[in-house]
């Protein structure tokens, strides 16, 4: 006999889990005494239960099994939310176990009583409350099973007076992976034929892509087609690939652009790139994908492929004539080259002391502080080939995307489908504690930093060396942005921030202020040198422009308009 908490500890720590992430509590009482007592499982005990959500998406996006969090009855469970959020949206498998006030009180609006199978209607791929020993092993397999097989979020809600009942249930056994299979032979051979037809062809390609690198590289070198890569598709797919030319949508550059725009097909591999205003008009349209509901659903698809993109590919490739005619590739690759080195510029130090960059920071950086691009490239040099990034939503995203290449086995997680703030902290806790010794990188914003700002004392208590590079604007970056390119002036977008370095210390972080553009260099250095967690507040230029790909005149316009009108109003 045991309790239907540690039944549910063990089946999961013999699964593999080794961390259940959470805040305790009352109904949680007994599965925390439960881990207490598995020498297999570590109980990290966060500051918000937003942070153990997002935390155990990024493990759960990193290692492709299921992440475990735990919230209290009512407001602890409410506060699961947004992580949760982010892994429906990330499809990562998660299972929260949610407590709930004592069965007898269910549905009289007991102290903190919240209906947790509402709340977690939208979120969860399956949600279910215990109320009887006697449902395990059964609930815990189908919540688990589900999480898998949805690849989202499993809730499973267990009663204050459940958790420490006996039970003498079976052993839990879960489902194995489902196999992978490639395409239909009836869509291949359809693609086979549009692509052997086609002159001009573009590779939009997405994380569903990652794992075939090879079958990538090769379907672009037998098509002479540009690679575009998405955000999340980075990992994996950039680093030593001749073919990629970079990210499309606003942190995207004009040669990803010129090449879908000047293709006759377009092929999406593995992507469900959500940005429609993108998408090239009246191109043929080639698009495979594992999951059938993702076809179609951004821009109008010609020929489907569903199934999985490595074996797929496979199978198409030796159906393809090798393309003779570069030229379509060739200009994209080589304009990306250029494009590049313009950007390289900017990461010299002295660069507003060059007279083009006395006359540029005269309208953005009148105040010479350090540009952002300069810190991201000077993290790419000091990280390790096998580093963990995340980022947070916003500029800071932008700046890694552009000047950050996953170059060795380095990985990348951030709340790219959802967009939340206040995700870069938490998550890389989640990815240091897989493993302690590995180098893992938070690009945090300012505003997104101090959202959940409790939670760096976590990285301290349970000995997480991140290292935290905040890029301290004193704005939220990305809104003003999207304000002044409305043509409106920056309002709300002022943070007053404290010096985060003397609040990071003060936590029992290692930490230093940079406000020196001649000293980034070693600060970054210094940074990864530290034993423990380091946050390295830069002080960065808040009027640095991240101009798109594609700036239209009527962005155009209206940032000229909003600037006027900050001359007027402000400065």
């Amino acid at each position: 006999m045991t309790t239907v908490a540690t039944h549910v500890v063990t089946a999961l720590a013999d699964h593999g889990v080794q961390q259940i992430w959470g805040v305790v509590g009352d109904a949680l009482n007994p599965f925390t005494d439960a881990i207490r007592e598995d020498e297999r499982v570590e109980w990290i005990g966060v500051r918000h239960e937003e942070a153990a959500a997002f935390a155990v998406s990024a493990q759960s996006q990193l290692t492709g099994t299921i992440g475990v969090c735990m919230g209290t009855v009512g407001p602890g469970s409410i506060h699961l939310l947004n992580g949760l959020y982010d892994a429906k949206k990330s499809h990562a498998p998660v299972l929260a176990i949610c407590g709930q006030v004592p069965s007898q009180e269910i549905g009289t609006d007991f102290f903190q009583e919240v209906d947790n199978d509402a709340l977690f209607s939208d979120v969860a791929v399956w949600s279910g409350t215990m109320t009887s020993p006697e449902q395990l092993p059964h609930l815990l397999e189908q919540a688990v099973n589900a999480a898998y097989s949805g690849r989202g979020v499993a809730v499973l809600t267990v009663p204050g007076d459940v958790g420490g009942l006996t039970t003498d249930a079976t052993a839990t056994r879960f489902a194995p992976p489902s196999a992978l299979a490639a395409a239909p032979e009836e869509q291949i051979s359809r693609a086979a034929d549009v692509l052997n037809e086609a002159e001009k062809i573009t590779l939009l390609v997405g994380c569903g892509a990652r794992d075939a690198r090879d079958q990538v590289v090769a379907l672009a070198d037998t098509l002479a087609s540009p690679a575009v890569v998405t955000l999340k598709a980075k990992e994996g797919l950039e680093a030593d690939n001749p073919y990629a030319v970079g990210q499309s949508g606003l942190i995207g550059n004009p040669a990803a652009a010129h090449a879908m725009d000047s293709c006759d097909v377009l092929v999406m591999v593995g992507t469900d790139f959500p940005y429609r205003d993108w998408y090239p008009t009246g191109k043929t349209v080639v698009q495979l994908d594992l999951r059938a509901e993702h076809v179609g659903r951004r821009t109008q698809v010609d020929h489907a492929l569903v199934g999985d993109a490595g074996r797929t590919l496979d199978a198409l490739l030796p159906r393809l004539h090798r393309h003779e005619d570069r030229g379509h590739l060739e200009h994209a690759v080589d304009e990306y080259a250029s494009w590049m080195n313009r950007q390289q510029r900017l990461l010299d130090p002295h660069h507003d002391q060059t007279l083009l960059g006395k006359v540029r920071a005269v309208f953005d950086n009148p105040d010479d502080r350090i540009r952002p691009e300069a810190v991201a490239a000077a993290v790419d040099l000091a990280a390790p080939a096998d580093a963990i990034f995340t980022s947070d939503t916003g500029m800071s995203t932008t700046w890694l995307a552009r000047y950050v290449e996953m170059r060795g086995t380095r990985r990348l997680v951030g709340s790219y489908n959802l967009g939340s703030m206040a995700n870069a902290m938490p998550m890389a806790l989640g990815a240091q504690a897989l493993d302690r010794d590995r180098t893992v990188v938070a690009f945090a914003g300012d505003g997104g930093l101090m959202m959940l700002l409790g939670d760096l004392r976590t990285a301290v208590t349970y000995r997480l060396p991140v290292v935290v590079v905040v890029f301290d604007n004193s704005s939220l970056g990305m809104v003003r942005l999207e304000q002044e390119q409305g043509g409106l002036p920056r309002f709300g977008t002022g943070l007053d921030n404290p010096d985060l370095a003397a609040v990071a210390s003060a936590l029992g972080l290692t930490a230093r202020r940079v406000t020196d553009p001649a000293t980034l260099t070693d600060d970054v250095a210094w940074a990864f040198d530290q034993d423990g967690p380091v946050l390295l507040d830069v002080v960065t230029n808040p009027d640095e422009i991240s101009v798109p790909p594609k700036p239209t005149l009527s962005q155009g316009w209206g940032f000229a308009i909003a600037k006027s009108k900050e001359i007027l109003e402000s400065r």
